[in-house]
């Protein structure tokens, strides 16, 4: 099964952003090698699954590196974990990382080249254009039925007790194409609204509940607390609030599924104009953060969070909330932010819409590449995470020095949670991969907050399941090209008038004007390719 490369020359491959999901052009429904999918299971090699192997090849590996890690280490090959990893599989890895904020462009230019790595940690969901079936056709990575089949009990087990998970894997031709980073039951909700409860509790009011609460708390924290910006969020693309507020409104700013299993554009709902029009008040009186939409960086969140500017917000659990706590309270050690619910219209409703990820990550997965001089001992190598020593390895590091077992349970040791210099995901990241192909374990947590822990709980009661879409529909290379002409103009179209109508600098009687020209510019053709995708997912 030794494989040189065999592809094709392909031009730089450009990002196809499909409106405001982040959702890219996936792949082609080709029937080609489909049978494969259809075949008996091939016999397991002999030594499956045994670690350490005996070889004295070695892999290469691109991948993108922990921003926390190159405090310490240039290369995971010289980090704890990294050589950890190498003595346990007995397999001598060569990595290449691409610099910090240009994985997109050099992702692009490596794919262009001929002299690809063995293995690519990447979206290929998002990032190919045509994604993985049309990469798998173009001979740029391996189709991996076989391949786990024989080489990869570990994975194979975990993909034949759990379908939902096998069917994300898959293309619609049924070809499996990446080991996947996948998130454990608890590590699927991660951001949401938050506000501060110590100034709530001095003004003796309630976490809000509803959409006319939060007026009332917004107004009172302008008013009584000198807030400047009460309610603030980052602005990544669009206004970052992961659809709390719109979803009130039983919609959402991006495509998503309706009750009736049905994809919408939901920033042309006739209820989207509601969710402007509330937006718009509030920022009209001085309740939204004014300058939100230069909110492109954390920092600037930081400096209105931390700085008394802001009472609210919707961010991520470790990065926003965990990180606010631990500054705003040797500021103050009455700082507190805890977690609201994703606000309704009504007392009692359940939330539309809000954060929910799904178990498999697309983003942080290995696909093998077609000029792997052995396959068989890449997919060997990337087996090992899935099984339980492997597991234990990726999340918690090396026993009796980044953690211990307690009662059946690793923990992490006073060395990784009570270093003088280093925080606790600096620490972590030395002996762990933080993200990439592996299972994600729930014992695993780097809260420091007892409100952190909290807030996940309040943040999954929503009926985000029922209606995000999933990142694994797979538009088929045609489809993928008509997507790629019309959604970029869209998403840039809906985002500028999004932001004049809150801002006020276009009158909300345009809406319908607004909406005739998202039309025209092609949002039905594209609602109606996710549609076609969808339902081939579901039959998956």
């Amino acid at each position: 099964m030794n494989k040189h490369s065999k592809k094709k020359s392909i031009g730089v491959a450009v990002s196809i952003v499909l409106a405001s999901t982040s959702m890219l052009a996936a792949c082609s429904d080709t029937k080609q090698g489909g049978t494969d999918a259809a075949k008996p299971p091939a016999a397991p090699a002999a030594d499956a699954g045994k670690y350490p192997v005996t070889t004295g090849e070695t892999i290469t590996s691109w991948e993108q590196i922990n921003g926390n890690l190159t405090t310490f280490v240039p290369n995971l090959a010289d980090s704890p974990f990294g050589k950890q990893l190498e003595k346990d599989t007995g397999i001598k890895v060569k990595y290449s990382h691409p610099a910090d904020g240009q994985s997109k462009e050099q992702f692009n230019l490596l794919i262009a080249s001929n002299n690809l790595p063995d293995v690519i940690e990447y979206d290929w969901n998002n990032a190919y254009p045509g994604g993985p079936e049309k990469a798998i056709g173009d001979k740029v990575i391996l189709p991996l039925n076989e391949l786990i089949d024989k080489h990869a009990p570990n994975l194979k087990k975990m993909l034949q007790q759990d379908k939902e998970l096998d069917k994300m894997l898959k293309t619609d031709s049924g070809k499996y194409y990446v080991f996947p980073m996948i998130r454990p039951d608890n590590g699927l909700v991660f951001r949401g609204p938050m506000i501060r409860k110590d100034w709530l509790d001095e003004l003796n009011l309630q976490v809000p509940t509803t959409v006319d609460e939060w007026y009332t708390v917004l107004k009172a924290f302008k008013e009584k607390k000198g807030a400047t910006a009460p309610f603030t969020a980052q602005y990544s693309n669009e206004f970052n609030v992961q659809d709390a507020f719109i979803g009130a409104f039983r919609t959402a700013n991006r495509y998503y599924i309706d009750d009736q299993g049905k994809v919408k554009y939901g920033p042309i709902d006739p209820q989207f104009k509601d969710a402007l029009q509330l937006l718009r008040k509030w920022y009209s009186e001085g309740l939204i953060d004014k300058d939100f939409a230069l909110n492109t960086d954390s920092k600037a969140l930081d400096n209105k969070i931390l700085g008394n500017a802001s009472g609210a917000t919707v961010g991520l659990l470790s990065g926003g909330m965990g990180r606010w706590m631990e500054t705003g309270k040797k500021q103050d050690p009455k700082f507190q932010l805890v977690a609201a619910p994703y606000p309704t219209l009504k007392k009692g409703e359940r939330a539309f819409i809000g954060q929910r990820d799904f178990k498999y990550n697309p983003a942080a997965s290995k696909a093998v590449t077609d000029a792997a001089k052995n396959p068989e001992l890449a997919v060997k190598w990337l087996d090992y995470a899935y099984s339980e020593k492997g597991s234990l390895l990726f999340n918690f590091g090396i026993e009796g020095e980044s953690y211990t077992m307690k009662n059946g349970v690793p923990t992490f040791t006073d060395k990784i949670t009570k270093d003088p210099k280093y925080n606790l995901q600096q620490m972590v990241s030395q002996y762990t991969k933080p993200n990439g192909p592996f299972p994600g374990d729930s014992r695993k947590s780097f809260n420091t907050f007892k409100e952190q822990d909290e807030a996940v709980g309040i943040w999954s009661e929503t009926d985000a399941a029922k209606h995000v879409m999933p990142l694994f529909i797979t538009p088929t290379v045609e489809e993928s090209k008509e997507v790629a002409k019309i959604s970029t103009a869209i998403a840039s179209y809906k985002e500028e008038m999004f932001v004049k109508f809150v801002m006020g600098k276009e009158p909300i009687e345009k809406f319908d004007e607004y909406v005739k020209r998202i039309k025209e510019m092609g949002s039905d053709k594209v609602t109606k390719i996710y549609q076609d995708a969808y339902d081939r997912y579901n039959k998956r």
